[in-house]
């Protein structure tokens, strides 16, 4: 029988090449569990994911008892303060034993100072588009006459109103 040929043609899968980078990462903040980073919003709660972000876990001297450190903006503090056993609670469940002590709110801008603000998650960025030109949309009318039935006709003409913005851009 002749040995099986392989069928990635000499190509990983990405978490097969990157995971141990992100391990190393995340365990030189102390982050034992990566899965406390990367799905943080899920462990957390989306409000809380929206105020704070877990930033370093610093173990004691004996490796038990650690401190979990959020970053947070100043407006944010008291209200992650009445909320630190509840998260405690959360993130150990994630451990699955009381790996975490104590939780620590911080207010430092991971960016540094002078920016002054702290940035959660990504923004979608803003996409300006310009009015359709009138031009444009009767020339993709003229293009699509000679088509009899109305819906395909219209869906065509939309869309060469979209190919004509595109490449006047």
């Amino acid at each position: 029988m002749p040995p099986r040929r392989t069928s990635t043609k000499g190509f990983k899968r990405t978490d097969s090449l990157l995971s141990g980078q992100i391990r190393h990462a995340s365990e030189s903040r102390g982050f034992a569990q990566s899965r406390l980073l990367t799905q943080w919003a899920e462990i957390a709660g989306t409000a809380t994911a929206a105020i704070a972000q877990p930033v370093e876990i610093s173990y004691g001297r004996g490796g038990m008892g650690a401190t979990l450190t959020l970053l947070t903006t100043g407006s944010n503090a008291p209200m992650l303060e009445m909320q630190k056993e509840q998260l405690r609670t959360k993130v150990n469940a994630v451990y699955g034993y009381n790996a975490i002590a104590r939780v620590r709110i911080t207010q430092t801008a991971a960016s540094g100072f002078a920016e002054g603000k702290v940035a959660f998650g990504h923004q979608k960025p803003t996409i300006e588009t310009a009015p359709p030109d009138p031009a444009l949309r009767q020339k993709a009318a003229e293009a699509t006459k000679p088509v009899s039935d109305d819906g395909l006709r219209d869906a065509l003409a939309r869309l060469g109103e979209n190919i004509l913005n595109k490449t006047k851009r």
